[in-house]
C-alpha cells in the first residue's frame, strides 16, 4: 500500500515539484500551502509522514511542529529549511523533527530519508501495539492469543480510526463520539481483559494497559 506524505510549504514550485516527484516515486502526495491548511488536512487525513518547510508565512514551521507534538501527534516530520548552520539543525530536531535537510537537495536523497522515518516509525508502533496485545498489519487490527497467533479484531471504519489514534503512541488523548468509543471499548474488552479505554474529562479518551488482568 502507498504511503501517504503530507509536503508543507508555501512556495508553490517547491510544494508541485515535489508533491509529482514522490508520486512517481509510489508514494500518495498531499499538499499544503500553510500551517492553517495541514492542520485542517491533519484533523481528517492519518498520513505517514510529514515534509515540512520551516520559514512560511504566518504559522512558522518550527511552530506548527511544536503544535501538533503537543497533541500528541508522533507522525515523522523531515524539516526543510534554506538556513544554514548546525544550530537550525538542532533547533529543529529538538523541536520535534524526525529528521533535517537543507535546501537544496536532491529528490532521491529524500525519498530515502522519508522511507527510514516512516520504516523507523512503523517498527516503534508495532513494539508499542505489541505491549497491549494489538497488532496494526495492512491497515487491519488483530489480537495476539495465548499461542501468540493474530486474530482479526472486526472494526467499523469510525473505530478503526478511533483505535488508530489511540495507539499513535499508546495513552493519546483523543476525541471520539461517546457511542463510537463505546463501541470500540467493548469489542476490546471481549477480546483483551487487561487492556481499557478510558475518559479523560473535557478532552477525549486514552487508551490504558491495567494493572491485572481481571
Amino acid at each position: 500500500m502507498s504511503k501517504s506524505i503530507l509536503i508543507v510549504d508555501d512556495d508553490k514550485i517547491l510544494r508541485d515539484t515535489l508533491a509529482t516527484g514522490l508520486r512517481k516515486a509510489g508514494f500518495d502526495a498531499i499538499t499544503a500551502a500553510s500551517a492553517e491548511n495541514a492542520q485542517e488536512i491533519l484533523n481528517k487525513v492519518l498520513v505517514d509522514a510529514i515534509v515540512l518547510d520551516r520559514m512560511m508565512e504566518n504559522i512558522d514551521g518550527l511552530t506548527f511542529l511544536k503544535q501538533i507534538r503537543e497533541t500528541g501527534n508522533t507522525t515523522p516530520v523531515i524539516m526543510l529549511t534554506a538556513l544554514s548552520g548546525p544550530e537550525n539543525a538542532i533547533d529543529g530536531l529538538s523541536c520535534g523533527a524526525n529528521d533535517y535537510m537543507s535546501k537544496p537537495f536532491k529528490l532521491q536523497e529524500l525519498i530515502l530519508r522519508l522511507n527510514n522515518v516512516i520504516r523507523t516509525n512503523t517498527a516503534a508502533k508495532q513494539e508499542d501495539q505489541k505491549s497491549t496485545g494489538l497488532i496494526l498489519s495492512d491497515d487491519e487490527f488483530f489480537v495476539l492469543d495465548q499461542n501468540n497467533q493474530k486474530k482479526l479484531l472486526t472494526l467499523s471504519n469510525e473505530e478503526k480510526k478511533l483505535l488508530q489514534n489511540l495507539t499513535k503512541p499508546v495513552g493519546n488523548i483523543v476525541s471520539a463520539t461517546p457511542m463510537v468509543a463505546k463501541r470500540l471499548r467493548n469489542k476490546i474488552k471481549g477480546v483483551l481483559s487487561d487492556i481499557d479505554i478510558i475518559t479523560v474529562r473535557g478532552m477525549g479518551y486514552k487508551i490504558i494497559k491495567t494493572k491485572t488482568g481481571i
